[in-house]
């Protein structure tokens, strides 16, 4: 039976598979480190967070990357609108800090010669005391979740060991998402933070099922407990990947598209954590405390 050999590759190997999650979020960490140390945040941040313009142009006429670069002639964070049917261009955002609203009209209607008016050009724009201000903001919101989060699962299992793991995977899921968003340069907005304070739900979701079935049912064997957590975990999980996906293959919002990947990535990187390390320990935890 599958399960079978599930549990005896698990037994010969747990203390290996425990690692796994940990070598990627000490990994997670340094890159983190290096990312502040050379940039002055520890994540990418795009307009509604540092503060600038953001700049929508609608337009038949395809433009690539570079061109639209070249044009703005400062650095720029340029993103592609497509029609949700077809996959053509239908214009493209620019995200700008370096310009005023009227220098970046001018040079697109100069540079890629596009006559712009109030139906095919919108703006926003942020003050950078503004931006930092709603970041700062958020980030007290995200810390005093985890916080909330952190009383509650003491509060509930009230044991140090169990509450920890289901803590520490949720800092987990969180890191790691941000070092691999790091690596590939994606611009984290204010929505973006929003996605992160869903990443804890869907963490301790699937971490508070598997501790309490570890823990609480006592009906059968250890092993048995935690196969059982992890099908029900699991078979959630996939639904949410699934979801995740049909929302960055057919969403054609910016926003909905970033918070999606976002959650995406947690997901994935939740399954390590949770079934992994957190399984780990508190199987040595249940072996040292007796607990079959």
């Amino acid at each position: 039976m599958l399960k079978d050999k599930i549990e005896s590759f698990w037994n010969k190997n747990y203390k290996w598979l425990m690692c796994i999650p940990i070598a990627l979020v000490l990994l997670s960490f340094i890159q983190i480190g290096i990312q502040t140390a050379q940039t002055g945040d520890f994540f990418h941040k795009d307009i509604s967070l540092r503060g600038g313009i953001a700049a929508t142009v609608y337009t038949d006429k395809e433009f690539t990357e570079q061109q639209i670069q070249e044009a703005i002639e400062v650095p720029a964070n340029v993103k592609r609108l497509g029609d949700l049917t077809t996959g053509k261009q239908i214009g493209f955002v620019i995200e700008v800090s370096d310009l005023s609203d009227e220098q970046l009209k001018e040079r697109i209607e100069k540079k890629l010669g596009l006559t712009l008016n109030e139906d095919n050009f919108s703006k926003e724009i942020t003050e950078p005391k503004l931006g930092q201000s709603f970041f700062k903001q958020l980030l007290i919101a995200l810390i005093f979740s985890l916080v909330l989060m952190g009383i509650t699962v003491f509060a509930t299992f009230r044991k140090f060991v169990p509450s920890m793991t289901v803590i520490l995977a949720t800092i987990t899921d969180i890191v790691i998402t941000i070092a691999i968003l790091n690596i590939f340069n994606v611009n984290i907005s204010s929505a973006g933070v929003v996605g992160f304070l869903l990443i804890i739900g869907y963490s301790v979701d699937n971490n508070i099922l598997l501790t309490n079935y570890t823990l609480r049912k006592k009906e059968d064997r250890l092993f048995d407990r935690m196969y059982k957590s992890m099908k029900t975990g699991m078979l959630v999980t996939i639904i949410a990947v699934v979801v995740m996906l049909i929302g960055l293959l057919l969403s054609n919002s910016v926003v909905i598209r970033e918070v999606f990947l976002i959650i995406l990535l947690a997901l994935i990187i939740d399954i390590f954590t949770t079934y992994l390390t957190n399984t780990g320990i508190l199987w040595i935890y249940c072996k040292k405390k007796n607990i079959q």
